[in-house]
């Protein structure tokens, strides 16, 4: 019965509003019974960050009205955010929102690989509507292709290769080390550094290599762990894990380079 009386209330002040010159277009008695609130779907449902890396999740809903959003960590149903405030000790979690905006986003501070799942943000509606976010947080790190320790002959070019591996996104930048001392602007002549960041990868040149180039050589992208080798400049006979100082290894790079490219695209395409 109490419906019937509320749809003819409605109904009259429907009547009364178009009678003053509005529209049923614009009456905010129809708008506020019967406009429902829904999810802008566009947005990534999924996202994938680096261990460290700030992370976002938005969410998007229409006709919200009085209704209040929260985000909700799946795995243990814990409530995170309810509107602007936080309702966990974890102050890593954080929602953000501007007024007259649609979006209420999930801004995770300094994540971590625990961190990872499902996320769901969720409309106080009778009964309540959400929409699922998959976070993906990566453990980011460089690898040096060919062995953990080098030897080179006296002379010859050392030639080094470093990928960074499981980054969403290209690294600002790549630097190279000897010991502790950065040598992508190093004084020495004949240090060459040649970093693609589409490819995620970098090659360290140094030419003619003296006894005084070997120490422990470190390739350090940004926000990845870090990955060293240990290179020897010797003289006289080679060891068998020597490196070959000049076609030989610039063939291995450009083959590689090549790969690395196909496997690239293929994983767009997979996309």
């Amino acid at each position: 019965m109490r419906w019937k009386i509320l749809v003819v209330w409605l109904f009259v002040n429907g009547i009364n509003d178009r009678s003053e010159g509005g529209s049923e277009h614009s009456n905010p008695y129809w708008e506020q019974a019967f406009s429902q609130p829904y999810f802008d779907n566009t947005t990534r449902r999924e996202v994938t960050t680096t261990v460290g890396q700030t992370a976002h999740l938005h969410c998007r809903v229409g006709h919200l009205g009085d209704r209040a959003v929260s985000w909700i960590r799946k795995r243990d149903l814990h409530i995170l955010t309810v509107g602007i405030l936080t309702y966990t000790n974890d102050q890593r979690f954080q929602s953000l929102h501007t007024d007259g905006s649609n979006e209420w986003t999930l801004k995770v501070t300094s994540p971590q690989v625990r961190d990872s799942g499902i996320y769901e943000c969720q409309v106080s509606t009778e009964p309540k509507i959400s929409q699922a976010f998959k976070l993906n947080v990566v453990v980011s790190k460089a690898k040096i292709m060919g062995n953990p320790e080098l030897y080179i002959k006296s002379g010859s070019d050392i030639n080094l290769t470093c990928i960074v591996l499981q980054t969403p996104d290209p690294p600002s930048f790549i630097y190279w080390y000897r010991g502790g001392n950065v040598i992508n602007y190093s004084q020495r002549g004949g240090i060459n550094v040649v970093t693609e960041k589409q490819t995620r990868t970098s090659r360290l040149l140094i030419s003619k290599a003296l006894p005084q180039d070997s120490g422990n050589y470190t390739c350090s992208p940004s926000s990845s762990d870090a990955a060293s080798v240990l290179v020897h400049v010797l003289h006289g006979e080679q060891p068998a894990a020597m490196q070959h100082g000049n076609s030989s290894s610039t063939a291995t790079f450009w083959t590689f380079n090549f790969m690395l490219f196909l496997l690239l695209q293929i994983t767009i395409l997979e996309r």
